[in-house]
C-alpha cells in the first residue's frame, strides 16, 4: 500500500480505498508511487474503539516506570508551559526528570509547585495517563545522588558512575520531582464504544 486516498465509515469496519503502486489499470499509468492512476483496492480495517482503564497507584506507577516519554506541563504567570522531557520513577514513586537551573519549567515549579505529566507509549497510538501532582526542584549538591538514581531508572546501570557525577557537576544539572497525587485511567484512542457494533 503505497497511499490512504479516500476514507468511508462503514459498519462495523472502515473501509479504505487504498492505490497500490506497481500496477497498471487496464494499461493506463505507469505504476510509480506518485501516478494515481494505479489500481484501488478496497480493504477492511478494523474498528480500534477508545479504552479508560481506572487504575490504582500501584498500577498507575508501573504503567510510567516503563515509559519515559512525558509532556510536563508547569505553570507561567500567566497561563502554562508544555515541556517534553525524558522522564523516570524513583525508589520513593515519584517522577523524576533532569534539566537544567536556567530553564523555565525550573522556574515555573519555583514559583507554583502545581505540575502534571502526560506519560505516552513509544508508539503514539499506544496507551498513557495523566498525573497531577506536586513538583520540587533539587540543585546540586544535593540533586547528585538523585540524578544517578534518575539516569539508573531509565537506563540501568551506567558504566562509569563517577564520570556520570562529574559530568553532571561541569553541565550544573538539576533535577525535578514530581509526587503524584492524582491521575486518570489509562486510556487509548479510538472510536467510541458506541461505534462498536
Amino acid at each position: 500500500m503505497a497511499c490512504q486516498l479516500d476514507c468511508q465509515i462503514g459498519f462495523p469496519i472502515w473501509k479504505v480505498s487504498v492505490l497500490f503502486p506497481g500496477r497498471k489499470v487496464n494499461g493506463v499509468g505507469d505504476g510509480s508511487i506518485g501516478d494515481r492512476r494505479g489500481a484501488r483496492r478496497v480493504v477492511a480495517v478494523p474498528r480500534s474503539i477508545a479504552t479508560n482503564t481506572p487504575v490504582d497507584r500501584d498500577a498507575m506507577l508501573d504503567f510510567v516506570r516503563s515509559r519515559h516519554h512525558v509532556v510536563l506541563l508547569t505553570h507561567r504567570r500567566n497561563g502554562v508551559q508544555l515541556s517534553p522531557v525524558t522522564a523516570g520513577v524513583d525508589e520513593q514513586g515519584r517522577i523524576v526528570v533532569s534539566t537544567y537551573p536556567e530553564r523555565a519549567k525550573v522556574a515555573n515549579l519555583r514559583r507554583d509547585p502545581a505540575a502534571s505529566v502526560l506519560v505516552l507509549s513509544d508508539g503514539f497510538n499506544g496507551p498513557w495517563i495523566q498525573v497531577d501532582g506536586t513538583g520540587e526542584v533539587l540543585d546540586l549538591p544535593q540533586a547528585l545522588e538523585p540524578l544517578v538514581e534518575y539516569f539508573r531508572s531509565i537506563s540501568g546501570e551506567h558504566p562509569d558512575w563517577e564520570e556520570y557525577r562529574h559530568a553532571m557537576q561541569q553541565q550544573g544539572k538539576s533535577l525535578l520531582r514530581i509526587t503524584p497525587q492524582r491521575w486518570g485511567p489509562i486510556a487509548t484512542g479510538g472510536f467510541p464504544a458506541r461505534l462498536a457494533g
